[in-house]
C-alpha cells in the first residue's frame, strides 16, 4: 500500500486522488458508500474505499458522540470526572436522564440518524461488512487482501468496542444490512460476553492478517498512521480490561483475570514488534518528552492507534484536515478560547517525589508528599502557588499566570492590544474586579483579565497535547491572523493519539495486579512514570495499594486524553457499586459481591458521588484596588503604565498622556518592569519557581470561583450519577427504530414505559 491516510477524503475528489488507473471503472457514484465492485479489483480502488472507512470510523477532537469517543473536551463524559467543573447531565442532582421522551433524554449511542448510512450508528459497521464481502471475491492476490481486510476487521473491532462500553450486549451485524428504520432492529441483541468475544475475534483476525505486513517494525512510509498488529492487540488488551472490571466482573471473578494476563503478557513483545515503545530522548527537561510526544508529525513510537491531520488550508479543500485542539485550548489573546480544569485535578497532581498531596483525602492508601502543599488562602496571606515542587507533567498539563507558552505566530495583528511576539509569549491571567464587593463572591463575574484577555479568561488553562513552540521547534499549529481561508488561523497537523503505548502498560500493570503479579505491575507502572521523571513507589506489594495507585497513574498520565470517565465506570468509583440494589428489576448476580462489595472502600479512594468541583482564580492584591474593564485598566500596572506613558509623551511629539496610557507599547513596556520573567520550562525551574511564588505572594490573591452548581437558592449541590447509568439504556429515538430490542434492565421501553428486562451481564 502507498497512499497516505494523512488526507483521508469524504468525496468524488479523494476518487481521483487515490486511483492511478482509468476512472471509467468509477462511473458516476459520488462517494464511497455506493460504489461499482470492480473497484475492488484494483489496488487503488480497494484503499480509496478503506480510506473511507477509516474516515468514518478514526477518533476525532471534539466532543463524545457515537461517532467518536471523549478525546480531552469539557463534554458530558469529561465534565462528569475530576478534570471539569460544572455538572454534565450524567452527574446533574437536578437532572434524571431518562428514555421516555425529549426532556432529560439518555444520550443514543445505538441509532443515530435513520435512513442516513453516514450518520447511522451501524452506517459505517455496514460499510465495514460490504468491503470485507467484497473483498472476499475480489481478485487481487490473497497478501493484497489480507493486508486491507485485516484493517477493516479491526475497524468494525472498533465500531463495536464504543458500543459495548456503553451497553454491554449489542446486536452483531455482519452482514450487509440497509439502515433503513434502524438496521439493528432486525438483529437480536447479543449479551456483554458475545459482544466482548466477538471484538476479540475480529481483533485477533486483524492482528494475524497483518503480523506479516506489520511485525517487522509497522508501517513505513506514508502508510505510518494505518493500524497494525500491534494496534489490534493494544485494543484488545483493553477490550479485556474491560471485561476483567468490577462494571462486567460483579464478583471479581479471578479467573478473568487471570486469562487476560496470559493473554496480554505474551503479546507485549508483538506489540513491540510493530515498532511501539514509550516516546524517549535524550534531553527530557521538565517533562519535555512527555509533552513532544503528543507532536510527532512522522513516525511515533508511543502513537499505538492514531489519526493523522495536516495543516492545508483553503475553502473546503477536500484534502484538508485541521485538528482544532490547539485553537480550544490558547488563551483568546493568542487567537484561541481557552479551557480551564478543575480545582480538584489540580490539588491531586503528584508532588514532585511522585506522592500525592496531603489533606486531598482522594487516595488514601497511597504515601503522601513529603512536600508541603498549601493550595491558598483567600485573604491574601500565605502560599498562594500550586504550582510549588510539582510532578514534571503537571507544568505540562497546566499553565498558570506568568507561565511561559511560545506559539507560532502574531496575535497582535489582528489586535493591536495582544501580546505580539508568539515565540515568547507569556501568559498574564490574573484578574481585577471594577468593584470591590465582587472581591469575595465565587459566582461573581465581574472581573477582568490582564493583556487583554478581559472578559475571555480561564483562571488556569490546560495546555496538555500543546504545540509548545519552546519543545516542538518544527510548529505543527500556526497562527496567521487575517487569513480567512478554511480552518485557518488556527490550523494545526498535530496528530491525535486515542491509544498511547503508555496505556498499554498501564492496562497490562491493572491486570497482572489484579492476577496476583503486584511487583510485575508496579515494574511496569513504573516504565511510565521512568520516563516523565518521576520516583518510584516505596512499596506496592498490598494488591489494592498496587491497583490504587495504577489508576492515580491513569488519572495523571492520561488526564484529559477522554479516558478518566471510562475509568471511573470501571471501576465504579462515583458510589464503590454499592448502590446496584437500588435498581429496579436488577437481578442479584447486579450486586457486586468482589472488593468487599465497595470498590471505593477497596481501593482507598473517595467515592464521586458527594462531591463538588470548583474553579481557581488570581486576583490583583488588596493594595491595588479595583479596575475598569478596559485593556489598559490593569491596576497592579496603573503607576509603572503611568511612568512609561510619561516617557513615552517626552519622547515622541504630539503624543498626550491620556493617548500613551492606553497605547500597548507603552503598557507591555510597563508590565515587563513590574512582572517577573516567565517560568520557563526550557531550564532548570528550582529558582524560578520561587522567584514567582515569591511575586505571587506580593501581588496576587488565590481564590476559589464557583464550578459546579448551586441550586435556585445558591445553596451549594454536588455530584450525583445514578446506578443505572453504568450500563445504559436505549434511548426513545432507537427504540422506536429497533422495536424489538429489549430496553436495559433499570430503563423504561418506550413507548409503554414498562421495565426493562434485557441483561447485558446474563450468560
Amino acid at each position: 500500500m502507498n497512499k497516505t491516510i494523512k488526507y483521508i477524503s469524504f468525496g468524488m475528489l479523494s476518487v481521483f486522488a487515490l486511483s492511478g488507473c482509468s476512472d471509467t471503472f468509477l462511473e458516476d457514484k459520488k462517494n464511497y458508500d455506493n460504489v461499482n465492485g470492480d473497484i475492488y479489483n484494483y489496488e487503488e480502488g480497494c484503499d480509496g474505499r478503506l480510506n473511507d472507512l477509516y474516515a468514518w470510523s478514526l477518533p476525532d477532537v471534539g466532543d463524545v458522540t457515537w461517532k467518536v469517543p471523549s478525546m480531552g473536551n469539557a463534554d458530558i463524559c469529561a465534565k462528569s470526572t475530576e478534570e471539569y467543573t460544572g455538572f454534565s447531565d450524567f452527574v446533574n442532582p437536578e437532572k434524571e436522564l431518562n428514555t421516555m421522551g425529549s426532556t432529560n433524554q439518555v444520550p443514543d449511542f445505538l441509532m443515530g440518524q435513520q435512513n442516513n448510512i453516514q450518520e447511522a450508528v451501524y452506517g459505517r459497521i455496514r460499510n465495514i461488512n460490504d468491503f470485507l464481502e467484497h473483498m472476499e471475491s475480489s481478485t487481487l492476490t490473497e497478501k493484497q487482501k489480507n493486508i486491507r481486510i485485516g484493517q477493516a476487521y479491526f475497524l468494525r473491532a472498533w465500531c463495536y468496542f464504543n458500543l459495548f462500553k456503553w451497553y454491554g450486549g449489542v446486536p452483531l451485524v455482519t452482514t450487509v444490512q440497509e439502515p433503513v428504520a434502524g438496521e439493528a432492529n432486525n438483529t437480536p441483541r447479543s449479551s456483554a460476553k458475545e459482544t466482548k468475544n466477538f471484538i476479540i475475534s475480529d481483533l485477533d483476525k486483524a492482528a494475524k492478517l497483518l503480523a506479516s505486513e506489520t511485525m517487522g517494525g509497522g508501517w513505513s512510509g506514508n502508510d505510518w498512521g494505518r493500524v497494525t498488529t500491534g494496534t489490534a492487540l493494544a485494543l484488545k488488551g483493553r477490550v479485556l480490561q474491560w471485561w476483567c472490571s468490577p462494571l462486567f466482573n460483579r464478583t471479581n471473578d479471578q479467573k478473568r483475570w487471570q486469562e487476560a494476563y496470559n493473554l496480554m503478557k505474551p503479546e507485549l513483545d508483538s506489540i513491540r514488534a510493530c515498532g511501539y515503545g514509550l516516546f524517549a530522548t535524550n534531553s527530557n527537561i521538565n517533562g519535555s518528552d512527555f509533552a513532544l510526544q503528543f507532536l510527532q508529525s512522522g513516525k511515533n513510537p508511543e502513537a499505538v492507534f492514531v489519526r493523522l491531520y495536516n495543516n492545508v488550508t483553503g475553502d473546503g479543500l477536500d484534502n484538508q484536515k485541521n485538528n482544532v485542539w490547539e485553537r480550544g485550548i490558547r488563551p483568546s489573546n493568542t487567537g484561541g478560547g481557552g479551557k480551564g480544569p478543575s480545582a480538584m485535578l489540580v490539588n491531586i497532581f503528584p508532588m514532585k517525589d511522585g506522592k500525592i498531596p496531603a489533606g486531598t483525602g482522594t487516595y488514601t492508601k497511597l504515601e503522601t508528599s513529603q512536600y508541603e502543599y498549601v493550595a491558598g488562602t483567600e485573604d491574601g496571606d500565605g502560599e498562594t502557588v500550586p504550582f510549588l515542587n510539582r510532578d514534571p507533567r503537571f507544568y505540562r498539563t497546566f499553565a498558570f499566570p506568568g507561565f511561559r507558552w511560545a506559539y507560532n505566530g502574531d496575535a497582535s495583528l489582528i489586535n493591536a492590544n495582544n501580546p505580539s511576539n508568539g515565540k515568547d509569549y507569556t501568559l498574564w491571567n490574573y484578574v481585577w474586579y471594577v468593584d470591590k464587593n465582587d472581591e469575595g463572591n465565587p459566582e461573581s463575574g465581574n472581573s477582568y483579565g490582564a493583556d487583554n484577555l478581559l472578559g475571555s479568561k480561564q483562571g488556569i488553562y490546560i495546555r496538555k497535547k500543546s504545540d509548545d513552540l519552546d519543545v516542538n521547534s518544527s510548529a505543527l499549529y500556526n497562527y496567521v491572523a487575517g487569513d480567512t481561508k478554511g480552518a485557518a488561523p488556527y490550523y494545526s497537523a498535530a496528530p491525535l493519539i486515542e491509544l498511547r503505548f503508555a496505556e498499554v502498560l498501564l492496562n497490562l500493570a491493572e491486570v497482572a495486579c489484579m492476577a496476583g503479579h503486584t511487583d510485575e505491575a508496579a515494574s511496569l507502572l513504573q516504565q511510565v512514570r521512568d520516563r516523565a521523571g518521576v520516583p518510584a513507589y516505596t512499596n506496592l506489594s498490598d494488591q489494592a495499594t498496587c491497583m490504587s495507585a495504577i489508576l492515580y497513574e491513569r488519572q495523571i498520565e492520561l488526564a484529559y486524553e477522554g479516558k478518566r470517565f471510562d475509568d471511573m465506570r470501571r471501576w465504579l468509583l462515583f458510589d464503590g457499586g454499592s448502590k446496584f440494589g437500588t435498581i429496579s428489576g436488577a437481578p442479584s448476580t447486579w450486586t457486586l459481591s468482589g472488593w468487599g462489595g465497595n470498590t471505593c472502600t477497596w481501593l482507598g479512594v473517595k467515592e464521586f458521588n458527594g462531591q463538588r468541583r470548583e474553579s481557581i482564580s488570581f486576583r490583583t492584591a488588596n493594595k491595588y484596588g479595583v479596575g475598569a474593564t478596559t485593556f489598559d485598566s490593569d491596576p497592579l500596572l496603573k503607576d509603572a503604565i503611568a511612568d512609561k506613558a510619561a516617557a513615552y509623551v517626552e519622547s515622541h511629539e504630539g503624543v498626550t498622556l491620556a493617548q500613551a496610557k492606553s497605547m500597548p507599547e507603552v503598557i507591555y513596556a510597563a508590565a515587563e518592569a513590574v512582572r517577573p520573567s516567565g517560568l520557563d520550562l526550557r531550564r532548570d525551574i528550582t529558582d524560578q519557581q520561587e522567584t514567582l511564588a515569591e511575586w505571587y505572594a506580593e501581588n496576587l490573591v488565590y481564590q476559589l470561583k464557583r464550578g459546579d452548581g448551586y441550586d435556585s437558592q445558591h445553596n451549594l449541590e454536588y455530584i450525583s450519577y445514578r446506578p443505572n447509568y453504568y450500563i445504559l439504556g436505549m434511548s426513545s429515538g432507537a427504540q422506536s427504530a429497533a422495536k424489538m430490542l429489549p430496553q436495559t434492565i433499570g430503563w423504561q421501553s418506550y413507548p409503554s414505559g414498562a421495565a426493562g428486562t434485557f441483561d447485558p451481564l446474563a450468560e
